[in-house]
């Protein structure tokens, strides 16, 4: 078979790799960094302030420490483990068990915000795998336990703006309107794929002042006056490749697959949990997670 020639610039590698280099290599420092013993005290005196009830033992600086090694692939009791080192070597500290590890991770609070207005930014979904066994097991013994959806709208410089997690029901159109109408006031563009190709999305963009640049169906009709009618005239009257390169379709790579990408890559692709509440918040800890790193 023919390969198909690719249009376009070919990709030239201009990164300087010294500098690529050590940013890897911090990662490492951001993994492993126990600096929430600097001001453990100060912290805990916060948390408590006024507080009802039993007061924390462990600042919430520790809880996200365990919460990114969590994303990293350790259970819990090796969470346990690690701390129990720590304290012994830094400490000493009291070390929290792995129990209350799991309900103080399950209760972190994964919020995401724009970094700046007039954003351009691209909404896309992915799949989260619910284990690691495989496609085999999967037929072989006819084991079938569904997947989670992450929508995703992510900036062109590759930050997580805003994210939906459900199971593999969630309505991927519906959740980006969402993310779209609650972060309008920042966006100035936003990019998606054909799937996204509605009159719904269309309106909301026009109602916010949003610039759409959402690849039309070959088979839409440019019939009316409303927003998508008129982006399908324009779409077909510059044909695909004209049509991407004025509305700078291709910046939603690095906003939403360059992402999902980089997530899987770093944090993995499956989870640990069992129970869905607990599944779909281990999937955005790696978002969330992979957030974090990036603000390094």
């Amino acid at each position: 078979m023919a390969q198909k020639k690719r249009w376009g610039k070919k990709y030239e590698d201009k990164r300087n790799w010294k500098e690529y280099n050590e940013h890897l290599i911090k990662r490492g420092e951001f993994y492993i960094n126990p600096k929430f013993l600097d001001g453990w005290l100060d912290e805990l005196k916060e948390m408590n302030f006024r507080k009802v009830g039993q007061p924390y033992t462990y600042p919430d600086s520790m809880i996200e420490f365990l919460g990114i090694i969590r994303s990293k692939g350790f259970d819990y009791r090796a969470l346990q483990g690690i701390m129990r080192v720590l304290s012994k070597k830094l400490g000493p500290f009291p070390v929290i068990s792995f129990s209350q590890i799991r309900r103080r991770i399950n209760k972190l609070s994964l919020s995401f915000k724009a970094k700046s207005d007039n954003l351009i930014v691209g909404c896309d979904g992915s799949g989260i795998k619910v284990s690691n066994r495989g496609e085999w097991m999967r037929e072989k013994w006819a084991v079938r336990r569904g997947w989670i959806k992450v929508v995703i709208m992510g900036d062109v410089n590759g930050n997580i703006v805003d994210i939906r997690i459900g199971n593999e029901n969630l309505d991927e159109r519906d959740a980006s309107r969402e993310m779209t109408r609650k972060n309008g006031r920042n966006i100035s563009k936003v990019t998606m794929d054909g799937y996204h190709d509605c009159k719904d999305t269309f309106e909301l963009c026009d109602k916010l002042g949003i610039e759409p640049a959402i690849k039309i169906r070959e088979n839409a009709s440019g019939k009316g006056l409303d927003p998508r009618a008129e982006e399908v005239r324009l779409y077909q009257s510059l044909g695909y490749k004209k049509w991407a390169e004025r509305k700078g379709y291709g910046m939603r790579w690095p906003a939403t697959e360059g992402i999902f990408s980089a997530v899987k890559r770093i944090f993995g692709e499956s989870v640990l949990s069992h129970k869905p509440r607990n599944m779909y918040h281990e999937a955005g800890l790696k978002f969330w997670s992979y957030q974090k790193l990036k603000d390094l």
